[in-house]
Parts: structure tokens; C-alpha cells; sequence
């Protein structure tokens, strides 16, 4: 049986996981969620590509490659892109992979600005608050879809 492929997309200062603010995002980096990711993608039949960049067209390319390489399904923290790009936007839905938004905190209980997603207005669904467990919540979702 072949895998099912499933890109990890993260946006700007989520490579500092583990540092930045722990008592918001939590103590764990991203390599460790990315370990996390590829353990259970195994038990599920997915192979999972990690990727992180802290520039908008980076992300943007990465949502075009997903849907170039047939991915099953794309899982996007945007970080601060999440309530920002309307490039993201317009990426998601130019592509038919599906897309899960991912936040390690709940937006809804942060910033007003943080209220706004423009990625969630194109995403399949939403999973937030949960720490490093959203993109295992998210992986789950993506897996059954």
C-alpha cells in the first residue's frame, strides 16, 4: 500500500518553538513535533513533509508544490500570515488539496487582530489551542479525509 503524502507547512517564527514564549506555544520545538508527525504518519499510512519558512512566497510556493506532487492533504500553521496574506488565501484556493489550519494557542482568546484569519476562510477546517497535540488532532483529521 502506498503512503499518502502530506505536507507540514509553518510560517514565520515557528522555527523558534521551544524558545519563544513557552507559556503561549509551548516547550516543544519543531523538530520535536515534526517527530512527533512522522511516527504517527507512519501508523497511518501518511509520509509527511515538514517544512518551515519565515517568507510568505516561500509558503505560497510550498501550497503549489503540495498540490504538483498530489499531496493528500496540507496541514499550515501560517503563524502571523494566518491574519495577514491574502497570497495564502488566494494559494488555498487555487490549489484542490485539501487544507487544515493549525495554532498551537486558540486565536480567539488572544489579540483582536488574531481573531481575523484569512487562511481559515479557504481551509477545509480548523484546529487550534491544543499545543503541539493541534497537528496531531490535524494529522488525524487529514487522514480521514
Amino acid at each position: 500500500m502506498s503512503s499518502k503524502l502530506v505536507y507540514v507547512l509553518n510560517g514565520p517564527n515557528l522555527n523558534r518553538l521551544g524558545k519563544r514564549e513557552p507559556e503561549i506555544y509551548g516547550s516543544q520545538t519543531l523538530d520535536d513535533i515534526g517527530e512527533m508527525l512522522a511516527t504517527r504518519g507512519r501508523e497511518l499510512g501518511i509520509e509527511t513533509v515538514m517544512l518551515q519558512s519565515n517568507h510568505e512566497g516561500q509558503l505560497v510556493d510550498w501550497l503549489h508544490e503540495a498540490e504538483d506532487k498530489d499531496a493528500h492533504a496540507v496541514l499550515l500553521n501560517a503563524g502571523a500570515y494566518t491574519h495577514t496574506s491574502v497570497a495564502l488565501l488566494d494559494a488555498i484556493r487555487s490549489i484542490t488539496a485539501p487544507v487544515i489550519e493549525v495554532h498551537l494557542s486558540n486565536p480567539h482568546t488572544r489579540e483582536a487582530f488574531r481573531h481575523v484569519s484569512w487562511v481559515g476562510q479557504a481551509a477545509k477546517g480548523t484546529i487550534a489551542g491544543f499545543g503541539a497535540q493541534s497537528y496531531m488532532l490535524a494529522l488525524e483529521a487529514a487522514a480521514k479525509l
